[in-house]
């Protein structure tokens, strides 16, 4: 199979991806890899690095080379993702020294950031040297939702290709083909995820996680007073912090399992020159529980947006089928009920608290304010 089997609904992106990496393509150093969440870009750069080192130059996915790069373990690609909050000058350093070196086995080092867009100005500045003037057989490849997620200094050095969100039907297709899914909870999940095809995966192969997004999308049905509001921001923060408890609470305990054995500490106390270092794993670990718990928020503040779409399209009756289309009769009485202008606004203030929170608003009173402001009357 090849590895640009997983790249859903990206035709023209793969093509162009491809026709690079062939003799006389147009190739370049510093690629940028755009595309809303759940496009594919991580697959999509995967791909595109293991097709650098493959050993017949195509993406074969059979080779050595295709399954080490796609696994992470082969020594000329590099792929660097982060669950914090941002990448620090310091990682971004220690790629531009990997970036330096000559492949080994290889035609081209690869390093592939999936988060570009976590960089601060500081780090770009850090970056901007190495895509500039790049050592001759070094392939960067940066991902991020839109090119002007990163410094303009940086998106003006790279080759940009966007990816656009899968359709439903591909998105089903891959769920089927791929996991197993039956074909009609893949429908329903697809829909559910609006073409992000890790969410549309997460809802089909756990019913839980669907359990708690049915939860969410009932909300501008439930929400009728600011008591309401108040307590149903409390318990979407809760619930987030419970989701990325889950997510992270294992992963940190391993992560200083690992360091412990790693540094000879067997129980006891930490030896003093080791606290500097136990301590810095933990703020990272903070980071990434905070990060983790923001990203629970906003996935939460896309599924209400959802509502909201679909109200506005019941109400100016467009041809366009509903993403929740189990919520059909609710969408329906809120479409008679609503007004263009109110239903509009409410969308608005949904984009409103997704950038108040992404600005370090405290995400309670970020969610407070947009529910008490779409209270149902």
């Amino acid at each position: 199979m090849s590895v640009w089997e997983n790249v859903i609904g990206q035709k023209q992106a793969v093509h162009t991806l491809r026709q690079a990496t062939r003799p006389g393509g147009a190739m370049a150093h510093a690629w940028l890899l755009t595309g809303p969440p759940g496009s594919g870009r991580s697959v999509a750069a995967a791909a595109f690095a293991a097709t650098l080192v493959c050993e017949t130059r195509e993406g074969c996915g059979h080779c050595n080379a295709c399954r080490t790069a796609l696994a992470g373990t082969h020594p000329d690609v590099s792929l660097v993702r982060t669950d914090k909050l941002s990448l620090s000058k310091d990682e971004v350093r220690s790629l531009i020294q990997v970036a330096q070196r000559s492949p080994g086995t290889a035609d081209w080092r690869v390093i592939v950031m999936e988060d570009a867009d976590r960089m601060t100005e500081g780090t770009f500045n850090v970056l901007l040297k190495s895509i500039e003037e790049p050592p001759p057989h070094t392939v960067w490849v940066l991902c991020a939702p839109s090119p002007q997620d990163l410094a303009q200094t940086i998106r003006s050095r790279c080759r940009v290709v966007s990816l656009v969100t899968p359709p439903v039907e591909a998105v089903a297709d891959l769920l089927v083909r791929r996991d197993g899914v039956e074909p009609s909870a893949a429908e329903r999940a697809a829909r559910a995820a609006q073409g992000h095809i890790g969410l549309a995966r997460r809802y089909a192969l756990h019913p839980q996680a669907w359990q708690r997004r049915e939860a969410i999308v009932r909300i501008p049905f439930s929400v009728h007073t600011a008591g309401d509001a108040v307590l149903r921001a409390a318990q979407l923060v809760d619930d987030a912090s419970l989701e990325a408890g889950e997510t992270c609470d294992e992963l940190d305990a391993r992560e200083r399992e690992d360091f412990l054995r790693s540094a000879g500490v067997e129980g006891g106390a930490i030896p003093p020159a080791l606290r500097g270092q136990l301590k810095t794993l933990e703020d990272d670990q903070k980071k990434r529980r905070t990060r983790t718990v923001r990203d629970v928020i906003d996935r939460n503040l896309i599924d209400l947006y959802s509502v909201y779409r679909d109200i506005s399209v019941t109400l100016f009756g467009g041809d366009v089928q509903l993403v929740n289309t189990q919520l059909a009769d609710e969408v329906r009485s809120a479409a008679e009920r609503e007004s263009a202008r109110s239903v509009v606004a409410k969308m608005e203030a949904v984009q409103t608290a997704r950038e108040r929170i992404a600005g370090n608003v405290p995400v309670l009173l970020a969610l407070e304010a947009l529910l008490a402001r779409n209270a149902v009357s």
